[in-house]
C-alpha cells in the first residue's frame, strides 16, 4: 500500500500536471528520473487513478523499485477526492496476482508527498481499506476452482470477517433446506461439493436500522450444467463467484473504516456441475418465496440462487433495500462490452444513490429498461416464473427475474460480468485477470446512504 514520504529515496518520482494537452500523456524530465503525467486542465478523480497507475506500471516497466508521487496537482484540483484517488490507482497497479508458482515476489514501493493541507494519513488509512478490499476480491475470484470450493469460500470471508468483527453465519444444507431453498438447491445439489449460504453482518449504525442487503453470486464453478458450456467458456468459469466476492469486500471495508451503517451480505456459494441428480430443463423448483419456477435452461443458474438469496435477506435479515451484484449473462457483455456493468432497478431514489456512489467510486454502469413487455418474456405456461426469456433481451430480463423476488422492495441488480475479468486490461489500474469490480461502488453506495440517512 502506498506509504506517506518519510524523506526514504525513491528511484523515481512522478509529477503529475493540469495544463492543455492528452491526459495521461508520459514524458521523462530534464534532470534525473522524473516522469510527469498530464491531467489535462481539468481533471477529474477517475483521471488521476489512470494516472498514478500508468505511472507506477510504467516505472516497473523500466526496473524501478520505487517511486515518490508528488500528489499536489491533484489536491489543489480535487481535494481529499484527488489524493484518494492517486492512492487507489497506484496501489492497484502494484497488485500481484496470487500464483502457485515457486518465484518470489516483486518488491515494490510507493511513496505520496504534495498532500500539504490535507489530513493525507486519514486519505490513505481509509482508502487504504477499500483498496485492500478490491484485492481481497481479486484473489478470490483469481482462485482456481478445485482451491475454492463453496466451502472453502466461506471459510475465507468468514475468516477475514471475523477479523474486522463482522457478525458471520454459514448455512449448511440441512438449514437451506429447512428454509424451502428450492431454487438454491436445485442447482447446488449437482455438485460434489455442497452448497453454503453465507451471510455477513456489519452493524455500524443504529441499532434499530433495517440493513441494506448486498446480495452476491456466488458460483465458485459453472459448467453450465446439462446445458454445457463449450471448452472456451468454460475456462473463465472460476470467476462465476465474482459478485459474491464483491459484496464480501465492500463489507470489509465498511468495517474496517468503521463506516456508521447496517448492512448484510448475502452470498449463496454453490457449484453448477453434472450429475445424475441435476436439474434439467423442463423442470418446475419451488423457490423459498413459494414462486415456482420452470427451467428452461441450466446454465441460466445464477438467477436461481439469487432468487432465494434475495428472498432470505428480506425475510430472514430484515432488509429494506436490496442491491445484487452477479456476473450473470452473456446477453450483458454483447451489448456493453468490458469496460460497463448492466444494471436493472425498480426504484429511482435507490437508483440515484448507486449511479452517484459509481461516480466516486470510477465504475461504469449504463441502466437498462422495465417495460412491461419485458416482464411478459419470463412468463410460464406451467409456472410462476422461467428462468430464461422466450423472446431475447436476455440482460433485462435475467435482473427482472431477479426483481421478481423482491416483493416490491427498492431494488437494483448490477451485471457484471463483462466487467469482473480482463484478460487485457481496459483501465490503468487494472491487471490481467480478475478487476475487483464493484467492490468500490457498494463501499460508496453503504457510506452515502450513511451520510443520508
Amino acid at each position: 500500500m502506498i506509504q506517506l514520504w518519510n524523506n526514504e529515496p525513491a528511484e523515481w518520482r512522478v509529477e503529475l500536471e493540469t495544463q492543455k494537452g492528452e491526459p495521461l500523456s508520459l514524458r521523462t524530465g530534464i534532470q534525473g528520473r522524473v516522469l510527469i503525467v498530464n491531467l489535462g486542465e481539468t481533471p477529474k478523480p477517475e483521471t488521476v487513478r489512470r494516472a498514478a497507475a500508468k505511472a507506477v506500471k510504467t516505472v516497473q516497466s523500466l526496473g524501478g523499485q520505487s517511486v515518490l508521487l508528488n500528489a499536489a496537482p491533484a489536491a489543489e484540483a480535487l481535494g481529499a477526492a484527488g489524493v484518494s484517488a492517486l492512492a487507489q490507482g497506484a496501489d492497484l497497479a502494484c497488485y500481484q496476482q496470487e500464483s502457485w508458482k515457486h518465484a518470489p515476489d516483486k518488491p515494490f514501493d510507493a511513496y505520496l508527498t504534495g498532500a500539504d493541507g490535507l489530513d493525507a494519513a486519514a486519505i490513505l488509512t481509509e482508502t487504504g481499506a477499500v483498496t485492500r478490499a478490491v484485492c481481497f476480491a481479486r484473489d478470490l475470484v483469481n482462485c482456481p476452482a478445485n482451491l475454492l470450493t463453496p466451502e472453502r469460500m466461506a471459510q475465507r470471508m468468514t475468516e477475514a470477517a471475523e477479523r474486522l468483527g463482522i457478525e458471520t453465519q454459514v448455512l449448511d444444507e440441512e438449514d437451506t433446506r429447512a428454509l424451502n431453498m428450492g431454487a438454491f438447491h436445485a442447482v447446488g445439489d449437482s455438485a460434489g461439493h455442497p452448497p453454503r449460504l453465507i451471510v455477513l453482518r456489519y452493524r455500524g449504525g443504529a441499532t434499530d436500522a433495517a440493513p441494506i442487503a448486498l446480495v452476491g453470486k456466488g458460483v465458485c464453478c459453472d459448467t453450465g450444467g446439462y446445458c454445457l458450456k463449450t471448452a472456451g467458456g468454460l475456462k473463465g468459469m472460476r470467476g462465476d463467484m465474482a459478485g459474491g466476492a464483491a459484496v464480501c469486500g465492500a463489507l470489509l471495508a465498511l468495517a474496517e473504516n468503521r463506516v456508521p451503517v447496517n448492512a448484510v451480505a448475502v452470498i449463496p456459494a454453490v457449484e453448477n456441475r453434472i450429475s445424475p441428480d441435476s436439474f434439467l430443463p423442463g423442470d418446475v423448483v419451488t423457490s423459498m418465496s413459494g414462486k415456482t419456477i420452470q427451467v428452461n435452461n441450466t446454465d441460466a443458474e445464477g438467477r436461481l440462487i439469487l432468487a432465494d438469496a434475495v428472498t432470505y435477506a428480506i425475510e430472514k435479515e430484515g432488509a429494506n433495500r436490496v442491491v445484487d451484484i452477479a456476473t450473470l449473462t452473456g446477453a450483458c457483455v454483447a451489448a456493453l462490452g468490458f469496460t460497463t456493468a448492466g444494471l436493472v432497478t425498480n426504484d429511482e431514489g435507490l437508483f440515484l444513490n448507486v449511479m452517484n456512489a459509481a461516480a466516486r467510486a470510477g465504475e461504469q454502469y449504463w441502466r437498462f429498461p422495465d417495460f412491461p413487455e419485458y416482464k411478459k418474456m419470463i412468463e410460464s405456461p406451467v409456472a410462476d416464473l422461467c428462468n430464461q426469456s422466450n423472446d431475447g433481451c436476455g440482460a433485462i430480463t435475467a435482473g427482472l427475474f431477479i426483481g421478481a423476488f423482491a416483493e416490491g422492495h427498492p431494488w437494483v441488480h448490477l451485471d457484471i460480468a463483462g466487467t469482473a475479468w480482463v484478460d487485457r486490461p481496459r483501465w490503468e489500474y487494472q491487471v490481467p485477470g480478475a478487476t475487483g469490480a464493484g467492490v468500490t461502488t457498494l463501499y460508496e453506495l453503504c457510506r452515502g446512504l450513511a451520510q443520508a440517512d
